[in-house]
């Protein structure tokens, strides 16, 4: 946050000096201070965010490639003549130990074209609802759980 604040105070002035550096720090450090104290910040919060990066890209990476295919798989089902969707309902039930990342996977589910996460309990029940059957299987083991999992074995060290 010290480090926002800095680029914050550079970024307004519009121009790097010596003299803007040092009165920024001069600045920033009470206000960043501030925010610890009074208001219950913890830098840990920081370096949490920042370790968790690299899994981000990677987990918006696969997001995206696994979105381009079920385009794909989407476009095949519409233009073909021969084949007739049959839509379906899929539950399953995966609980991870942190409800942001149950929330994340029903979110990624859905922003895979043919899928739509209907509801999520507490528990971890999915309820799913695929454009076509084949679109539902093995849901339950996709990526993004295995994703997912490996980001909470990493949290747990």
């Amino acid at each position: 946050m010290l480090i926002v604040f800095m680029l914050l105070w550079i970024i307004l002035n519009g121009r790097i000096t010596g003299e803007v550096l040092i009165f920024g720090l001069i600045l920033t450090v009470p206000v960043y201070l501030f925010f610890c104290l009074a208001m219950g910040y913890r830098s840990r919060w920081e370096w949490n965010v920042l370790k968790s990066i690299p899994w981000a890209c990677r987990y918006a990476g696969t997001l995206i490639k696994e979105i381009v295919k079920a385009n794909i798989a989407v476009i095949r089902l519409i233009l073909s003549d021969r084949y007739e969707a049959e839509p379906c309902l899929r539950t399953f039930k995966k609980p991870m130990k942190n409800h942001r990342h149950n929330v994340l996977l029903a979110n990624s589910i859905t922003l895979t074209p043919g899928t739509i996460t209907v509801s999520l309990d507490r528990d971890g029940t999915y309820v799913v609802h695929a454009l076509d059957k084949e679109f539902a299987e093995g849901i339950e083991d996709s990526v993004f759980i295995d994703l997912l999992t490996e980001l909470e074995e990493k949290d747990e060290h």
